[in-house]
């Protein structure tokens, strides 16, 4: 029997202990995100993203009811739990539902629960908890506050005033803001109550919109940026966009189709596919830890280990910038990350 190939490189979440794999397994789709995932399907995709060197894993409540953590947990047991990085998320509290309708809005899962917003002090004691007993974990690394803009103008940092205790209370190693929107972010990274900030597809090979807004602000305070939604939920994801393809779940805008098959022209010119470039591009900056993607099957988790693993000429970078299509900036340093990890390989 063959050796498994080493874990991927790892990164370090700001200055603290915390760290996550330069690619990481994203577990929306273990909740059944828009249709089932079979457990074959889930308990594959797990293995194979370890088979693969992923190390960094992350989940959340929200995420079919709850389903995609009980099916991560049960599918991570028995691995040695020094050997990888857990992340779930805080602000949706999982209540009964009084008037259940047999099925979820987004996830193909029954409605018997529904969740609830709450960012205080007792909801996200609660969440984690519960968030604990599904996973069927005693810890995770790192605790997001999930989409707070979506309820008000104060969740985040109601949420992380309370999270910053338990980081200081070594319950868990970092903390930050899981969320598609940059307002206010700055604000809180400077205020020292972010380590981290997953941030799902406002800075990607498309768009930059993020640079001034959360990763030049993290990377002044020493704080990281895991990027998600790298392909734009779909718009990235295929070497030539195909003309149904979507934007931030929608049908793509048609400017912005356009766009995307420009960037594509200038990939291919280089020999690169335009999913292999919008995985590499995020990793460039130094405030950027790593990338998550959604994963349903082990087909797709090979197939992003593969992409990852591609090589990219540095004079791709130049050409997309003097075509005007990324912000100069984004390339204008190199790949290392602010604060690597010192480590070998488990």
């Amino acid at each position: 029997m063959s050796a498994l190939p080493p874990p991927l490189p790892r990164r370090s979440l700001g200055t603290t202990r915390a760290w996550v794999s330069e690619l990481g397994f994203g577990a929306a789709s273990l909740g059944n995100l828009y249709r089932e995932t079979s457990d074959e399907e889930a308990r594959g995709a797990v293995d194979t993203a370890w088979q693969r060197g992923i190390r960094s894993f992350d989940t959340a409540p929200h995420y079919g009811l709850g389903l995609s953590e009980r099916r991560l947990g049960a599918a991570l047991a028995g691995r040695p739990r020094e050997e990888f990085s857990l992340s779930t998320k805080v602000g949706r509290l999982l209540v009964p539902n009084p008037a259940p309708t047999g099925r979820d809005e987004s996830f193909a899962v029954p409605d018997d629960l529904m969740r609830q917003w709450d960012f205080s002090r007792d909801g996200v004691l609660r969440s984690l908890d519960s968030s604990l007993d599904r996973l069927g974990v005693d810890r995770v690394d790192v605790v997001f506050a999930h989409d707070p803009d979506a309820y008000r103008d104060d969740a985040a940092r109601q949420a992380l005033e309370t999270l910053v205790e338990l980081r200081e209370q070594g319950v868990v190693a970092a903390v930050g803001v899981g969320t598609n929107s940059s307002e206010g972010l700055a604000e809180l990274i400077a205020d020292g109550l972010i380590d981290v900030v997953m941030l799902a597809g406002r800075y990607t090979l498309l768009e930059q919109g993020g640079l001034d807004a959360v990763l030049e602000p993290a990377r002044e305070a020493g704080a990281s940026v895991i990027a998600v939604g790298v392909y734009n939920s779909g718009l990235l994801s295929a070497a030539r966009p195909p003309a149904d393809a979507s934007y931030d779940y929608l049908p793509a805008p048609p400017e912005l189709l356009a766009r995307a098959n420009r960037l594509a022209d200038v990939c291919e010119s280089f020999g690169v596919s335009l999913p292999e470039a919008a995985l590499a591009f995020p990793l460039r900056h130094p405030a950027v830890a790593g990338v998550a993607l959604g994963m349903r099957t082990a087909a797709q988790v090979d197939g992003n280990v593969e992409r990852l693993a591609a090589g990219i000429p540095d004079e791709l970078w130049g050409a997309l910038a003097d075509a005007g299509l990324v912000d100069p900036r984004s390339i204008a340093r190199p790949g290392e990350p602010a604060v690597p990890l010192e480590r070998t390989h488990p």
